[in-house]
């Protein structure tokens, strides 16, 4: 594979630090490497496969130069205005926002899930919620096997999920101060508000996970409902999935579907105390599946516990997995 020219928007936050180290961990080639931020970090410098780069400061000049993908990670407002500056001088935006994700004709996609639409870009491709790309690799067997008449999720999300400022809650918590992003204390507590509360009483992150679920499977039809929490917790989200599937199924031959399907390593031996945990899952691609069981107050029920880096695969690497499927495509 030839080399590319990368660019990466909000190079200095959790996720462009973590591009990084994902494109050098895969292999990515990468020919000429651009960083960018906002003004605040202009003149930093971050390494890249022991080479030094100078992180400029976003300017809507900033893609006049030749370059092939830029990978976004720096706010919604700033891909909302910069996404389309750049698709307009050819280069192709992997955007992990929220800003593009239920734009119709901007792909929403999950490589383990929905690889084959990538190919419809109009230079916007949007990375999904962190919560959501756990989710649906491991769902996207089942729907494909069984059919699914029903979701309920329940998620345990860390606390990077709110990004440095979170973590900063946390620790400033565990020191005894009060917090400064979230609207309670998140030590020692759970606390059922992520993002904004909705008028039918959902958060916006519920909302997010039941919108795009249903888009990367493309499925609109599909029941699902959400309840989202953030867990004194630093890396790595935790799911409980409640599944209704339309067909019944052999649970041994449901965990072996699991076990052989891209993107998920089976953890379930409850016997030796073996299951998906945060602990175990930080700093590692996969997703984790356990807990499998079948869900006797309903026909065709089956429950799963899912857990998955939250700023890797959550993030980094699933933008990264679609900049893979991009550079084979140019």
């Amino acid at each position: 594979m030839r080399g590319f020219k990368i660019a990466i928007v909000g190079a200095t936050g959790m996720v462009g630090r973590t591009f990084l180290k994902v494109l050098e961990e895969r292999s990515f080639p990468v020919d000429e490497l651009y960083l960018f931020a906002s003004a605040k970090s202009e003149g930093k410098i971050l390494n890249f496969k022991g080479k030094e780069y100078t992180v400029e400061k976003l300017t809507e000049g900033s893609f006049d130069r030749d370059m092939d993908i830029a990978l976004f990670s720096a706010g919604g407002d700033t891909s909302k205005k910069y996404a389309p500056i750049a698709a307009s001088k050819g280069v192709v935006v992997v955007d992990n926002s929220s800003a593009w994700r239920m734009e119709k004709g901007v792909p929403l996609v999950v490589p383990e899930v929905n690889p084959y639409d990538v190919k419809n870009h109009n230079r916007i491709i949007a990375n999904p919620n962190c919560s959501t790309i756990q989710a649906v690799v491991v769902l996207k067997p089942l729907y494909d096997k069984y059919g699914i008449e029903r979701v309920v999720y329940s998620t345990y999300q860390a606390v990077s999920g709110s990004g440095q400022k979170g973590i900063k809650d946390l620790n400033d918590g565990l020191a005894g101060k009060p917090p400064a992003l979230y609207p309670h204390s998140i030590v020692n507590n759970c606390l059922p508000h992520i993002d904004q509360f909705l008028d039918n009483g959902y958060t916006k992150e519920e909302m997010k996970m039941i919108n795009e679920t249903q888009k990367i499977l493309g499925d609109y039809s599909l029941k699902i409902t959400a309840t989202t929490v953030r867990v004194p917790v630093e890396y790595c989200h935790s799911e409980s999935i409640n599944v209704e599937l339309k067909k019944d199924f052999d649970l041994a031959e449901l965990k072996e579907l699991l076990s052989s399907s891209p993107g998920i390593q089976v953890v379930d031996d409850p016997s030796s105390n073996l299951y998906p945990m945060a602990t175990t899952a930080a700093n590692t691609d996969m997703v984790y599946a356990g807990r499998i069981r079948r869900d006797e107050s309903v026909v065709s029920g089956v429950n799963l516990w899912v857990v998955a880096d939250n700023v890797r695969k959550g993030a980094a690497t699933n933008a990264v997995q679609i900049a893979e499927l991009i550079a084979g495509q140019i």
